[in-house]
């Protein structure tokens, strides 16, 4: 049975029983006749079908970019969802200002994109530094250009929200007219939407943030009977618990990377996911989709294969390695679904890098990516779990070339002999992201690569590429 949807457009009180696995692209566009949000890919690519979303929290609420072509209507109930004509004053924003002035907009197809990625931005609890503020548009593509009167901008911007009160972002863009008065009543507007009690039923479609499913199914979703996934609080958040680290399903990339919990734990995990798609795409993914998803070249899967983690299933526990069967296949059950992920917390120092080489460094999948995480004491490498996407049917533990390293001193070397082991232990195929010889040299690349940036003093690429056999 569909359950009514209840959310804030704009200044909008939107009721309405359209199915949950519909675009809201579409609902804004053709059954709200809001056309500022453009229509390009419907892949999550271009950007074009950029808006914020604004979630309460603790009676406070925090919004974030995301891309309404691959957001299932569903998801936005209980938010408040905003569109370029969201932001319209008697005036130009600064953000509008800022793209007027540098000449940032040609056709302006693109533009409504990126001004509501710049203003998820400056709502940010955090101060703006150009470098973030072009970030913010990682995943916004422009065809007239060149982006470089875009930087400018965003330069531009950065500057503006140098005084920014960070603590009560809100109240200070309205007062600078970035942002309209009526968002000061959105709190209490979203405070008295109830949340939908879903009826569980095992024939319907889990849906996480969609950035997958709304890709590959989009159509059949508006005719399917939806479970909605992503907002579900038993699985969200990070917590450690009994030395372990414990990850609920629904959360998404850019809260992994923003947790302090794995900042503690593991420093450099947060850094490395500014290779794992654009903002709004991190935004909206969720942990378990892209491991369900089972691709061979997916980013989490291959960082977490590395962490030996393990996956809760509810009735099973397995390990990570254990979970992927064959190309998209996974050893899931009947009725299961992903609850957890979990791994260790490391009781020494160790040592984690994550690899990656795609065309496009924030909106494209990978050819090939690897992870590797190391504990060592000495010279000598104690322990080692290696992985690596783009060279296998599945994700792939490698379990040869981890044990070859285990017990043995660091040395080009031996880096250049544990890469023969690991050649031997991959299958990659040729296809559109490269052929059979690129992905093997691909490969020992980022396999030399961590050894490069994670010992400089011990292990130099001159040494490496000059006494390795494949060239």
């Amino acid at each position: 049975m569909q359950t009514m949807i209840s959310f804030i457009l704009n200044n909008q009180l939107i009721k309405t029983d359209k199915p949950s696995g519909g675009s809201l692209l579409d609902f804004i566009r053709y059954d709200s006749n809001l056309p500022g949000t453009k229509i390009g890919c419907r892949e999550g690519d271009c950007g074009a079908c950029t808006v914020m979303e604004g979630s309460l929290n603790d009676e406070k609420i925090s919004y974030k970019s995301i891309v309404s072509c691959l957001t299932p209507l569903g998801n936005a109930h209980g938010k408040h969802i905003v569109t370029i004509e969201g932001i319209k004053m008697e005036c130009l924003s600064p953000i509008q200002n800022s793209f007027v002035a540098n000449a940032a907009t040609q056709c302006g197809f693109c533009t409504p994109g990126f001004i509501m990625s710049l203003t998820a931005h400056s709502l940010a609890n955090e101060k703006s530094t150009k470098q973030k503020a072009i970030a913010s548009v990682s995943g916004n593509i422009c065809r007239c250009t060149g982006y470089k009167s875009i930087e400018r901008a965003a330069e531009d911007i950065s500057k503006l929200l140098e005084d920014k009160n960070i603590n009560n972002p809100i109240e200070w863009l309205i007062e600078k007219r970035y942002l309209p008065d009526y968002f000061l009543s959105i709190p209490k507007r979203l405070n008295e939407i109830k949340e939908n009690q879903q009826i569980a039923n095992p024939n319907d479609v889990i849906i996480g943030g969609g950035t997958d499913l709304m890709v590959q199914k989009a159509d059949e979703l508006v005719e399917s009977s939806i479970n909605l996934f992503q907002d579900r609080k038993d699985l969200k958040g990070i917590k450690v618990e009994n030395g372990r680290c414990i990850i609920g399903a629904a959360t998404t990339a850019s809260e992994i990377e923003q947790s302090s919990i794995i900042k503690e734990i593991i420093p450099e995990i947060s850094s490395c996911f500014k290779l794992i798609s654009s903002e709004p795409i991190r935004n909206m993914g969720t942990i378990a989709g892209n491991i369900v998803n089972a691709s061979p070249i997916g980013d989490l899967s291959i960082i977490f294969l590395a962490l030996n983690a393990e996956i809760n299933l509810g009735p099973r526990i397995l390990p990570l390695k254990d979970f992927f069967l064959g190309y998209k296949k996974i050893n899931l059950q009947k009725d299961e679904f992903v609850k957890e992920i979990a791994f260790a917390i490391p009781t020494k120092p160790t040592l984690f890098n994550f690899e990656k080489v795609s065309k496009r460094t924030h909106l494209d999948i990978a050819s090939v990516n690897s992870a590797i995480h190391l504990i060592v004491n000495g010279e000598k490498i104690s322990s080692c779990s290696l992985s690596a996407g783009g060279v296998s049917p599945i994700p792939l533990f490698l379990y040869k070339t981890s044990d070859f390293l285990k017990g043995k001193a660091i040395s080009s070397e031996l880096i250049i002999q544990a890469n023969e082991v690991m050649q031997g232990e991959i299958s990659p195929i040729g296809d559109m992201r490269g052929s059979v010889d690129y992905k093997r040299l691909l490969l020992r690349q980022l396999f030399f690569a961590h050894f490069i940036k994670l010992f400089p003093n011990k292990v130099l690429a001159s040494d490496l590429l000059s006494n390795s056999d494949m060239r």
